[in-house]
């Protein structure tokens, strides 16, 4: 009677506390899309710069410009930034009520990919030090570090939001909009800097 009571009382703690855990906004639908994402958006910087020769990687349009090496590198840079913002986000207290309040997915989809120019804050502005394709390895651990945590974290990403004063936080899942749309807005970049007249042409592959 007394291991039947004992029972009795653990599966009633155990329904209770399942009661109690709140359900997660963060859904596999929404794991599934920014994983999705980041890989595009990755396998498309791949392809765009991959095959490029050290003077397509060093060119510039204008001496106030970039070459695809220094975007590369910019992509990167923002790739650690993304995951600090990340992890600090994620440690912070869940505050899911805040998206009653934030601004919806479209808008940050909507903001990072307006053609308007963006100022790059100097944490994030390219060195020119690094050898161009390497700048695409530095690029590609880093995006393959986050695919891998976005893959298996449990984390709650739209009840975690960044530290800010604004009436209208990004929740973490809005920060990985930023990160892939990102890309996306200098991949944009890399094509135009290939369309200019004195780009370098690809080197003759000998038969």
């Amino acid at each position: 009677m007394k291991n039947l009571t004992l029972l009795t009382l653990a599966l009633a703690a155990c329904l209770t506390t399942f009661a109690q855990a709140p359900q997660k906004l963060w859904t596999e639908t929404d794991r599934k899309y920014t994983v999705d994402q980041l890989k595009r958006t990755r396998d498309a910087l791949v392809a765009e710069t991959e095959n490029l020769t050290p003077a397509q990687w060093a060119f510039h349009e204008s001496p106030d410009r970039w070459s695809i090496g220094e975007v590369v590198e910019h992509l990167a840079l923002w790739e650690i930034i993304w995951a600090r913002e990340i992890s600090m986000g994620t440690r912070n207290k869940p505050q899911p009520e805040l998206n009653q309040t934030s601004k919806p997915d479209s808008y940050y989809a909507e903001w990072i990919m307006e053609p308007n120019p963006h100022k790059s804050p100097d944490f994030s502005r390219p060195s020119g030090f690094i050898e161009g394709k390497n700048n695409l390895a530095f690029f590609l651990k880093l995006r393959n570090q986050t695919i891998s945590f976005v893959e298996t974290t449990q984390a709650d990403m739209r009840a975690h939001f960044e530290l800010t004063a604004t009436d209208s936080p990004r929740n973490m899942h809005q920060v990985y909009i930023f990160q892939w749309g990102h890309v996306d807005r200098h991949l944009r970049q890399i094509r135009k800097i290939k369309q200019h007249p004195n780009y370098p042409a690809s080197a003759l592959t000998s038969k």
